[in-house]
């Protein structure tokens, strides 16, 4: 899948260049919004968001991200727990004895390069729409999507800053997989999300959004085969996904719900922080 870094940005003076990656992502979202309201996949997985909305209301969640510190972090604790994994969680879960509740990857890299992997996850799924050429190929029984455990395509976007309250909208990514996992436990209902594993912190420095390519060891997972070598990942871009943090801590406290931040030396500093071990007294 192409977009505006890797395509025509080369043939285009500096100075235009942001106007035109905004023009594009707009053409690119207005030939995207069809087939993400009406094609049965989105159809089928609007229904199952429907199901999901507010179906845990009051309940508390715990949401993973894939830093360093969850290697400091008693994961065995969260066992029972309402838990979102994300991207590569699932290397953890042969040591952990157990999976995540939910699975959500909405970056293009991760699903292209791990499709196979995901797809074999025996729990309900949320994907961009955006991924479905990836999983197409994977799919059986004439093309349909499996519906135990679900696969649920969420519309997601680059561009258009907001947090969305209804899932089955249009969710902006804000940078971070992790921002999607919010608003996705807004439209489920948690009253109380507690991020973890959220380092705010990366080793490897360029560019933010630039891809690059692995050449060893990955320094900034959980895991050196996280994003190993060979692996093809974005760089982060830490400004933007506090600004999209700051939106969803707004919204949660708007909604009379909070988002706490246990991640164990995070550098996160949107989140009122909570000790982990705390949490479970």
């Amino acid at each position: 899948m192409s977009n505006f870094s890797n395509g025509a940005k080369h043939l285009v003076p500096q100075s235009l260049q942001e106007p035109a990656r905004k023009t594009w992502y707009a053409l690119h979202r207005a030939r995207q919004w069809p087939a993400a309201s009406f094609h049965p996949w989105r159809r089928s997985s609007m229904q199952h968001l429907e199901n999901l909305r507010n179906a845990y209301q009051g309940k508390r969640c715990f949401i993973i991200g894939n830093g360093p510190s969850l290697k400091q972090t008693d994961l065995s604790r969260l066992q029972g727990e309402y838990t979102f994994g994300m991207n590569r969680i699932y290397l953890l879960f042969p040591e952990l004895g157990f999976s995540t509740t939910f699975f959500l990857s909405v970056n293009d890299l991760v699903i292209e390069q791990c499709a196979p992997d995901i797809m074999a996850l025996p729990i309900p799924k949320f994907l961009s729409w955006r991924s479905r050429d990836f999983i197409r190929p994977l799919l059986k029984n004439g093309g349909h999507l499996p519906e135990i455990p679900p696969l649920i395509f969420l519309h997601t976007t680059y561009t258009g800053p907001r947090f969305a309250t209804d899932a089955r909208q249009r969710l902006w990514e804000g940078a971070t997989v992790t921002y999607v996992a919010l608003q996705l436990a807004y439209h489920m209902g948690f009253s109380q999300v507690i991020l973890i594993g959220v380092d705010h912190s990366f080793t490897t420095q360029g560019k933010p959004n630039a891809t690059v390519t692995s050449r060893g060891d990955d320094p900034d997972h959980f895991a050196g085969n996280y994003f190993g070598k060979g692996f093809r990942w974005q760089l982060p871009d830490l400004d933007t996904s506090e600004q999209s943090y700051a939106m969803a801590r707004r919204a949660y406290a708007d909604a009379g719900r909070e988002v706490l931040d246990a991640t164990i030396g995070g550098k996160l500093k949107v989140f009122p922080k909570v000790e982990y071990a705390s949490l479970f007294w």
